[in-house]
């Protein structure tokens, strides 16, 4: 899935998209989901507070492995309902060779609802 550079858009559309870090603080499967899928409760810190987020990253992770480390999300698109589920923010990652995603997330721990730079 090698697609070139998108069209070029000015940098205050890009400070539009409010990507932050938070810690998943709850994981569990989402067996009604399409495709196969984890539930994710991810905390921004005090400010954003705690959301909710269903990611296809089954190929990789497990609910298990996911508890306690962090992910990076935009967190101002609004919710989307996921069969019974409303997803309140888009957990980021990229495909690796097989088109399974992988998870962004810092090297390095970083404080919750940091945002992106």
């Amino acid at each position: 899935m090698n697609e070139g550079p998108q069209d070029t858009i000015a940098f205050d559309d890009f400070l539009k998209v409010d990507i932050r870090v938070g810690t998943v603080i709850a994981a569990e499967p989402f067996p009604e989901a399409r495709k196969p899928a984890i539930k994710l409760t991810i905390d921004f810190g005090p400010d954003i507070g705690t959301r909710k987020s269903s990611a296809q990253i089954t190929r990789h992770y497990t609910p298990e492995q996911l508890v306690g480390t962090q992910v990076v999300a935009v967190v101002n698109f609004p919710p989307r309902q996921i069969g019974p589920f409303m997803s309140q923010v888009l957990t980021l990652g990229v495909p690796d060779a097989d088109g399974e995603v992988v998870l962004l997330r810092p090297t390095v721990p970083a404080p919750n609802g940091g945002r992106m730079y």
